[in-house]
Formats: C-alpha cells, sequence, structure tokens
C-alpha cells in the first residue's frame, strides 16, 4: 500500500495546478458573472494534455490513468469548478466509447480527439428522467440502414459547442432497462434542435442545454455495443466518471480551504487575527479533515479503475463524499469571510454556488446512498 503519488503524477498535478493559478483563477470571477463559455482556456487545456485524459494510447490518446485524470480534475477544478464541468463533460462523453466501442468505432470516434480540438457532450437525462434513468423516453427505430432517434434530453453539458452526441435511447419503453442503447451522432445532423443556453446559479461558464431529436437518421454502424447494452455501458461509464466529479468537488474544496487559512491569518478582530480563536479553528480544522479524506475516498476509486477492479461501492462513497464535504466547506469558507464572503467581489460565495451543482448532477448526493445501501446489503 502507496499513499504517495508518482514523480511522475506529481508533475502533471503541477502542471495543472499551474494552468488553474495562471489561466482560469484571474478570469473565472469574470466568466462566471457573464456566463462566458471558456473556449480560449479549453483549447489551452487541451494543447497542454489536460482534456480527453481517457482516450487510450493506441487512439491517440495520453495514455493517463484513471487516477492521472482524477488527479487533472482536481487541479483543474481548484481554478474553477464550472469551467473543469465543461473539460470532464468530453471524458464523460467519450468514455462510452473507450468501454462499449468496437477497435473500428474507437479509431472513428476517439483519434479526431486528439488530432485537433473538439468537444463532447453525452446524453442521458431527460425532462422527465433524471435519477430515474432507467425510464428514458427517447426512442430508436429501425430505418432500414439506419436508426430513427427521436426524443428530448435535458441540462446537457457542452451541447452548444459539441462535434459528437453520445445518446441514450430505448427501442422499446416496456423493456425499461434492457430496451436500452448507446448511440453516437453527429450534432449537425437534420432534426436536432438546440434548447437556450440555461442560466445556472453556479457552473455559469459551463454550457448546459436541452436537445431535441425530431427524426433524426443515425447510421447503424454507431451503435455502441448492441441493442439493449446501453444501460451496462452507461453504468460502466459512471463507475469511472464519479471518481472524476468527485476530483471536481476535491478541487473547489481545497480551494476554498486554502482560501480561508489565508484569510483567516490575515483578518484581525477583538485584537487578533481571527485564526487565532478556536471558533474559527475548529472550522479549519474540520474542513481540513473533509479535504482529506475526500482525497483519499477519490483517489481509491480510481485506483480501482486501474486495477480493474469493481468499484461501484466506492465510487459512490466518493461522489457523495466529496461533493457534501465541498458544500459544507464552502459554506463555512463564505462564514469565515462573514460579510465579505457574501460579497461578489470575494472568491468563496461563487465556489459556494458552484459546490451545490455536484450534490445534483452525475448522480445526487441522495442516489449515491442508494447504491451505497443495495452493495453493502447485498
Amino acid at each position: 500500500m502507496d499513499f504517495a503519488i508518482s514523480p511522475e503524477q506529481k508533475e502533471i498535478q503541477e502542471l495543472a495546478l499551474k494552468f488553474a493559478r495562471n489561466e482560469m483563477i484571474p478570469v473565472a470571477q469574470e466568466m462566471d458573472e457573464h456566463g462566458t463559455f471558456p473556449m480560449d482556456i479549453f483549447k489551452k487545456a487541451w494543447e497542454l494534455g489536460l482534456c480527453n485524459t481517457c482516450i487510450p494510447v493506441e487512439y491517440g490518446g495520453t495514455g493517463f490513468t484513471s487516477l492521472d485524470g482524477v488527479i487533472i480534475s482536481e487541479a483543474l477544478a481548484y481554478g474553477c469548478m464550472g469551467m473543469n464541468t465543461s473539460f470532464m463533460a468530453n471524458d464523460l462523453a467519450l468514455l462510452p466509447i473507450v468501454i462499449g466501442g468496437t477497435d473500428e468505432q474507437k479509431k472513428k470516434f476517439l483519434t479526431p480527439f486528439t488530432q485537433e480540438f473538439r468537444i463532447a457532450s453525452f446524453c442521458l437525462t431527460e425532462p422527465g428522467n433524471g435519477s430515474d434513468a432507467g425510464g428514458l423516453k427517447t426512442t430508436l427505430k429501425d430505418g432500414g440502414d439506419h436508426w430513427i432517434l427521436n426524443g428530448e434530453k435535458m441540462w446537457i453539458t457542452n451541447a452548444g459547442y459539441a462535434h459528437l452526441f453520445v445518446v441514450y435511447a430505448t427501442v422499446d419503453v416496456n423493456l425499461k432497462h434492457k430496451g436500452i442503447c448507446a448511440i453516437v451522432v453527429d450534432p449537425k445532423t437534420a432534426g436536432i434542435v438546440l434548447g437556450k443556453k440555461e442560466d445556472k446559479m453556479g457552473h455559469r461558464s459551463s454550457d448546459t442545454r436541452s436537445v431535441r431529436f425530431n427524426n433524426v437518421k443515425v447510421p447503424k454502424e454507431n451503435m455502441l455495443g448492441g441493442v439493449g447494452e446501453g444501460w451496462s455501458i452507461a453504468m460502466k461509464t459512471l463507475d469511472h466518471s464519479r471518481p472524476l466529479v468527485a476530483s471536481s468537488a476535491l478541487g473547489g474544496a481545497w480551494r476554498a480551504l486554502d482560501l480561508s487559512i489565508n484569510y483567516a491569518k490575515e483578518r484581525v478582530q477583538f485584537g487578533v487575527t481571527i485564526s487565532k480563536h478556536q471558533a474559527v479553528q475548529f472550522m479549519i480544522a474540520e474542513m481540513a479533515m473533509k479535504v482529506e479524506a475526500s482525497r483519499l475516498l477519490v483517489y481509491k476509486a480510481a485506483w480501482m479503475c486501474d486495477q480493474h477492479v469493481k468499484n461501484t461501492e466506492v465510487a459512490s462513497y466518493a461522489k457523495a463524499f466529496a461533493a457534501d464535504s465541498c458544500m459544507q466547506i464552502t459554506t463555512d469558507a463564505v462564514q469565515i469571510y462573514g460579510g465579505y464572503g457574501y460579497s461578489k467581489e470575494y472568491p468563496v460565495e461563487k465556489l459556494m454556488r458552484d459546490a451545490k451543482l455536484i450534490q445534483i448532477y452525475e448522480g445526487t448526493s441522495q442516489i449515491q446512498r442508494l447504491v451505497i445501501a443495495r452493495e453493502v446489503l447485498k
């Protein structure tokens, strides 16, 4: 057992942290205020090899492990959880191809992402089906030499800029999970209608929209796996992506902790810095414990992926604990800053708004508890 990251991983972490501090943090507040998509920063991250970490070497990828990926994501989220959501969405969309695609499909769909800057979207959630993903209503009908796709997806990250969609649909709603398929769709295909950009509380620099499919023709060869294998691909994808999403909460919590420590050492009340007051010390101690515990869970869940060990239970531990901890830590950061923490001129109110979403997307904190209960009660 070894709790130290390797020298190579330390270099990757330092590269990503330097990028977060130099490129992301200086503009994060402004991009949040205006809801600006971080296109230039996204491209720079891609050029440095900090995006699409899931693509294997044989298809032009960097060869990063799952643990490498969460180390990078944690560092980028330290810069901005909202921007990191856009970066992570590429991995979330490409993972089903890595997991369920044939060699030919991987060459066709993954390799272009290593040759030029491209953006992808994962299309699972629907207006009426969020946590109940198995009850999705988007349909896939046999049209002879192609599939015909109809339905609507909701809360789709990167939808307005995507070059590729991975869409989940069913061949028969009565089959529930057994009818679900995963299929790669070109966003430029006729019949696809994008909704307006959502005006969100946090993660405002990420692009989130609905996507409607009206009799969209999709080549038969774009299906990942066979008919009815989409649910299995989705669940395996989430086992890989939940540590990644949890690492974003970890990065945001880490930033809130650092800001709180620095502020507590500077702010003077009752003749001493507030870091001398036990009430503040206890809050910072709780923050530090939760950051450390989150990191251990996140890294373990990713490590299990790399060891090809089923990590469903631990991935849910990591996602729920890191997300809930980030929400508490950022809330306490606002408290430590006091009135200044409530002002948009200071960074912690944004961290608090951004933290909330990680308790909601990629499986709510409540859904994670259902998964954990199911696993431990088997």
